[in-house]
């Protein structure tokens, strides 16, 4: 079995306790290693080009400089390492916001141990993973659907693989964003979001986002 590439992690959480938990989390891991901390947006911006990290785990709230400001700084000075923000909040406008500014990633702080390092190797690599939101929209989901007596999705297989921009914004799709949300948050036009929609229900042979989000996920797509 091939070993994982060794990924290097900043951490960034104004809560000594809030570290000190992820730290001993990932400690349980063979190939993710945390090679420095900081308490606030401001700390990690002066120690970033120091310790040059792989990527970089962010609280979204925290004095002197919160995690949304801290990435939109690293934007400003040309710093293109990727962001997970972790927080205990939610919130759907969050959420958009932080995607906004650039983080890859957003996770609440009770995550499992599976999801965060799935999580970092999959933001490592160039995915995206948006935790919160998703599962309570999914449910919604899932229960409208047993409203209309569907227990579950179409079960043929994907039609064609999805390009990894689809991907992307299937996720945001998961997480109940709309087209015009969707094409602030990757900068794209609303007609190019719309294009993108088309070809995701076309290549999963779904008639419509809820069942495009549920196929994903029963396809591990995302």
């Amino acid at each position: 079995m091939t070993s994982k590439q060794s990924i290097n992690i900043m951490l960034v959480d104004d809560q000594n306790l809030v570290r000190e938990g992820i730290k001993s989390l990932l400690n349980l891991t063979d190939h993710i290693r945390i090679i420095g901390e900081a308490g606030d947006g401001e700390e990690a911006l002066q120690l970033i080009p120091e310790l040059k990290p792989d990527l970089i785990l962010m609280d979204i709230r925290m004095p002197k400089m919160d995690g949304i400001s801290a990435i939109e700084q690293m934007t400003r000075m040309g710093l293109q390492i990727p962001v997970i923000i972790l927080t205990t909040f939610d919130d759907h406008e969050l959420v958009l916001k932080g995607i906004r500014s650039g983080a890859r990633g957003f996770l609440l702080k009770d995550v499992s141990l599976d999801v965060l390092v799935e999580s970092i190797d999959k933001v490592f690599s160039g995915e995206t993973m948006i935790q919160p939101a998703v599962t309570e929209r999914v449910i919604k989901g899932f229960t409208e659907l047993q409203k209309q007596g569907i227990s579950k999705v179409e079960q043929d297989p994907v039609q064609e693989p999805l390009s990894a921009r689809e991907v992307e914004i299937l996720r945001l799709m998961a997480g109940g964003y709309s087209n015009k949300e969707i094409s602030r948050a990757i900068f794209k036009s609303e007609g190019t979001i719309k294009n993108h929609v088309s070809n995701i229900l076309s290549k999963l042979g779904v008639r419509d986002r809820t069942r495009a989000v549920l196929k994903a996920l029963e396809n591990g797509i995302i």
